[in-house]
C-alpha cells in the first residue's frame, strides 16, 4: 500500500518519465557526461519535448541550474514545468539568448538544433554564454537517412514534420563540425537508442499521433508533438495510458535487446565541446 501511495503522490511528469524508454537512456548518458558540478553555474535548454522531469533529475545531482525552453509548443507545457520545478523557466529565442556573456560553466542542450532552419547562430550564442574552458553538451537525433528505423518512419508517415523538425537530425560528424566552427572544441561523444528502442518509440509515437489523436475528439495534438506534453493532453488519453503502463514492461524488455548491438551509432547522438580560449581562431565567426 505504501508503494502504491508513493506512486500516486508522484507528480505526473515524473510518472510519465519513468515509463519512457528513450528519455531515460538520454538522461543516463547526459548525467554521465555532466558529472558532478557543485557550485557551477549550469543551464539546460530544451525545445518543447520536455515536461520538466529532465530538469528535476539534473537539479537533484548538483550544480546551480537555470532553465530555458524554445517554447515551440506554447505556454502550457512551460507553465507545467514551472509548477513541477517551482522555479522560473525562461522562454528564449535561439539566436538571442537572454543571458550575459560567459554566464555558465556548463550548458546542456537537448534536441534543439534539428528544430532550427539554421543552427549556427544558436551555436554561436551558446559559445557566447559559456565561460572559457566551460562546456556545452548537445544531443540531436542521428541525421543518417539510411538507418533502418528512419526509413520505416517515413514509410508509415512519421516524417520529420511530425516531430516538428526542420531536418531529420545531424550525424556525429556534422554536429562536431557545427560546434567546432562556432567556438567549441569537441572533447567527447556518445549515442543512445539503437534499433530495438527506436522501434518501440516509433510504435508508441505512431499510436499517439496517427491513431489516438484521430479517434479521440478530446485529443488535440499540436503540430510537432509526438507524446502528451501537458496534464490536459495526458488526461485525454488516460485509458490508453493505463493500458500502456500495463504493457510497458514488455516494451522495456524489447528495448533492452539493444545491448546485443555493440556496434554502430545509435539513433540519437551527443557531442560535448569545450569552449575555445579567447583569441583562438574560430572559423565561422568574423
Amino acid at each position: 500500500m505504501a508503494t502504491a501511495s508513493k506512486k500516486a503522490d508522484r507528480p505526473w511528469q515524473l510518472e510519465v518519465f519513468s515509463q519512457g524508454l528513450k528519455k531515460n537512456l538520454k538522461l543516463q548518458l547526459l548525467l554521465k557526461h555532466v558529472g558532478e558540478v557543485p557550485g557551477q553555474q549550469c543551464l539546460l535548454i530544451t525545445c518543447g519535448d520536455n515536461n520538466g522531469a529532465l530538469n528535476y533529475y539534473f537539479r537533484e545531482r548538483s550544480g546551480n541550474w537555470t532553465w530555458a525552453d524554445i517554447g515551440e509548443h506554447g505556454p502550457e507545457p512551460i507553465e507545467e514545468m514551472r509548477e513541477l520545478l517551482e522555479e522560473e523557466v525562461h522562454i528564449v529565442k535561439p539566436d538571442s539568448l537572454p543571458f550575459p556573456d560567459q554566464s555558465f560553466d556548463c550548458v546542456v542542450v537537448i534536441d534543439v538544433h534539428e528544430h532550427l532552419p539554421h543552427p549556427e547562430p544558436f551555436t554561436r550564442e551558446l559559445s557566447r554564454i559559456v565561460r572559457p574552458n566551460g562546456r556545452a553538451i548537445v544531443t540531436v537525433p542521428n541525421g543518417d537517412p539510411l538507418k533502418p528505423v528512419t526509413v520505416i518512419k517515413y514509410m508509415v508517415g512519421m516524417s520529420k514534420e511530425k516531430y516538428g523538425h526542420q531536418r531529420i537530425g545531424y550525424t556525429m560528424k556534422d554536429l562536431k563540425r557545427i560546434m567546432s566552427e562556432n567556438g567549441f572544441t569537441p572533447s567527447a561523444t556518445g549515442s543512445y537508442s539503437k534499433f530495438f528502442t527506436e522501434m518501440m518509440e516509433l510504435v508508441i509515437n505512431f499510436a499517439y499521433v496517427q491513431v489516438l489523436s484521430r479517434k479521440n475528439k478530446n485529443v488535440t495534438v499540436p503540430e510537432g508533438t509526438i507524446a502528451p506534453s501537458s496534464k490536459k493532453q495526458l488526461d485525454a488519453v488516460s485509458g490508453s495510458y493505463k493500458m500502456y503502463s500495463r504493457v510497458f514492461p514488455i516494451f522495456k524488455a524489447i528495448s533492452s535487446l539493444d545491448r546485443l548491438i555493440f556496434f554502430g551509432t545509435g539513433y540519437a547522438v551527443m557531442v560535448e565541446g569545450k569552449k575555445d580560449q579567447p583569441g583562438k581562431d574560430q572559423p565561422g565567426k568574423d
